[in-house]
């Protein structure tokens, strides 16, 4: 008989991710900041980003489990049943990221290099001699 999964089924982890997406959306980040002439402090409020890693501490906290690597990588096909889950999971945080750039709520050019979204430009060099014949 196998190990007994710590994320007893597929629904428990999708559970345990609203819950995760649920405390992040309701807790803002404080930044504080200083406006205006006279330089009055001022606390502003920023959204918190969906993260993979996010939700990995938020199960560690909640003493759940401390790595979602095997559910996420299906190791030895032993959480097949997570599959789906786990592939939503990744493009509501994937969605959350990008949505969050494009609208300037997030840091776009991390977002991008988090996404793989980065613009590729191709430079080429051409020497030329400095003091032609």
């Amino acid at each position: 008989m196998g190990k007994s999964k710590y994320i007893e089924t597929p629904e428990k982890m999708w559970e345990y991710f609203e819950a995760y997406r649920q405390k992040v959306k309701s807790n803002p980040i404080l930044v504080q900041d200083f406006v205006g002439k006279d330089g009055d402090e001022v606390n502003r409020k920023k959204e918190r980003p969906l993260t993979l890693e996010g939700f990995e501490v938020w199960c560690f906290e909640n003493n759940i489990i401390s790595d979602l690597s095997d559910y996420f990588e299906n190791k030895q096909e032993r959480y097949t049943d997570y599959v789906p889950i786990c592939r939503t999971i990744r493009k509501m945080i994937r969605n959350d990221q990008i949505e969050g750039g494009m609208s300037g709520i997030y840091n776009p050019s991390i977002t991008q290099r988090l996404n793989g979204l980065t613009d590729k430009s191709e430079v080429r060099h051409i020497e030329q001699p400095l003091f032609p014949e």
